[in-house]
């Protein structure tokens, strides 16, 4: 569990957003005292010499000091697949995607859940591990959310900050980071969430309070919608760029289902395979043409994301008089009419990966809590194994962090 505050934290532009007061949101124990992430400090060229750092849009980079790799808490990517973060019980680095960079390594207290505001210098950090704590010279902070529960996780985009514990998700707004939005879910201990990151269309998912139900708040249109996903506890969730489809998968592992999220309705169905498996990450390829899907099995499966209705389209098969199965309607199991995977990765079983697409054209990025970085290259039309284009160990390298 993370310590119960998400903190919104700016390193290099000040003028961005003005700090706010710390907001208790909701009831409980006492909360922890308010972490702080103040601004960084520009170095002056006596100071350093070198140039900043263009892909930290001008902030001032530090150079890592050799110790012992940290226990990593959380991974994630930043919306545009740029870079990713490791957060770990001793702080916090940044790294580029592609080519594979180490750019920005943040020493001090433990850091859990996190996540990157898109094309900014913005990040939500929530404080994790043994010491969640900040140092208070390192970062400029300009806003922080207090609770009262522990936070497992946090979303933000340009207009919303989302914090979900384990029976509540809270939605505030970004730029005065005001509660606008309490949501009660079922038992969340993973923190599932997803928001859409396209400007025009404003998506929240999370579980709703009944087993196998996704919750989805379509704060565009000022609508909720329920969809009754799967029988068992939802276990991981997935949501296109523009939030027009949400990817679910049930505790069995088995089954991904894909929805509509303006209406709720069925799009298509994928099978991970018969067994039992814990999914730990869905994402979409923007455009939504692909779904890539990591699990506890040690393999990531990337499928075909249908233009029209597969559901659809098998139910006027299986209501058509002329279909050549008409005679059994009912008798198949629904594993007949469940879209297998066009291409797979294999990895180390009992790992947890998370998976995301990358900016060449039929790449996946892969992230594992042992510190491996993968880039694969999938073929779309013969399939088949993935084609492993790099390696690296982000837990390892303690000299290639840049002056």
């Amino acid at each position: 569990m993370a310590t119960a505050l998400s903190a919104v934290a700016s390193f290099s532009n000040p003028s961005i957003i003005t700090p706010r007061r710390t907001k208790h949101v909701d009831s409980g124990p006492q909360p922890q005292p308010p972490i702080q992430i103040p601004q960084r400090r520009e170095n002056s060229a006596s100071e350093n010499p070198k140039p900043p750092n263009p892909n930290l849009h001008g902030s001032a980079l530090q150079k890592a000091s050799p110790e012992k790799p940290h226990t990593p808490l959380n991974l994630t990517f930043s919306h545009d697949q740029s870079f990713f973060a490791a957060c770990t019980d001793g702080g916090l680095r940044l790294f580029h995607c592609d080519p594979f960079q180490a750019i920005h390594r943040r020493e001090g207290g433990g850091i859990g859940p996190a996540d990157f505001l898109s094309c900014s210098n913005i990040w939500a950090l929530v404080g994790g591990g043994p010491s969640p704590e900040f140092d208070p010279n390192k970062g400029r902070f300009i806003g922080e959310i207090s609770c009262r529960s522990a936070v497992i996780s946090v979303r933000i985009r340009r207009d919303l900050v989302v914090v979900v514990m384990e029976r509540k998700t809270l939605v505030y707004s970004y730029s005065e980071l005001k509660l606008f939005s309490q949501i009660e879910t079922t038992a969340n201990p993973k923190g599932l969430s997803a928001v859409s990151q396209a400007a025009a269309s404003s998506v929240v998912v999370c579980p709703g309070l009944q087993r196998g139900q996704v919750r989805v708040e379509l704060y565009s249109s000022r609508r909720t919608k329920y969809i009754a996903a799967h029988d068992s506890d939802i276990a991981c969730l997935g949501l296109t760029h523009d939030g027009s489809l949400v990817a679910t998968a049930s505790e069995k592992g088995t089954l991904v289902r894909v929805f509509r999220t303006a209406d709720g309705t069925p799009f298509q169905e994928v099978r991970r395979g018969a067994d039992r498996a814990e999914i730990h990450s869905l994402a979409f390829s923007s455009p939504a043409n692909w779904l890539a899907v990591s699990s506890d099995k040690g393999t990531v499966h990337v499928f075909s994301v249908k233009l029209t209705s597969a559901f659809q389209e098998n139910q006027k098969l299986q209501t058509s008089s002329t279909s050549s199965l008409s005679f059994i309607k009912g008798v198949l199991p629904k594993y007949f009419s469940s879209v297998r995977s066009v291409a797979k990765f294999r990895l180390v079983e009992g790992s947890k990966y998370i998976v995301a697409f990358g900016h060449m054209k039929n790449t996946i990025l892969i992230l594992g809590m042992d510190g491996s970085f993968y880039q694969c290259e999938f073929d779309p039309e013969k399939g088949g194994d993935m084609t492993q284009l790099v390696y690296q160990n982000f837990l390892t390298p303690e000299d290639s962090f840049p002056n």
